[in-house]
């Protein structure tokens, strides 16, 4: 089966878009937002993904 690109409905902070980065590739949440952290244009990239990127379906 083949990993989709989702927001994560368990790690998130503000909407899950970093939580579903790191699970996509597999490394550390706190990792991902440290990168977005440093990044020049952090904001507006993670506002672009926050809209793109599907919510993940809701576990039990």
């Amino acid at each position: 089966m083949q990993n989709k690109l989702r927001k994560s409905s368990t790690d998130k902070a503000i909407s899950g878009v970093c939580g579903g980065i790191a699970k996509y590739f597999g490394i550390s949440s706190l990792g991902v937002r440290i990168l977005f952290m440093i990044l020049p244009a952090n904001l507006l990239i993670y506002i672009i993904l926050a809209n793109t990127i599907p919510d993940s379906p809701p576990s039990l």
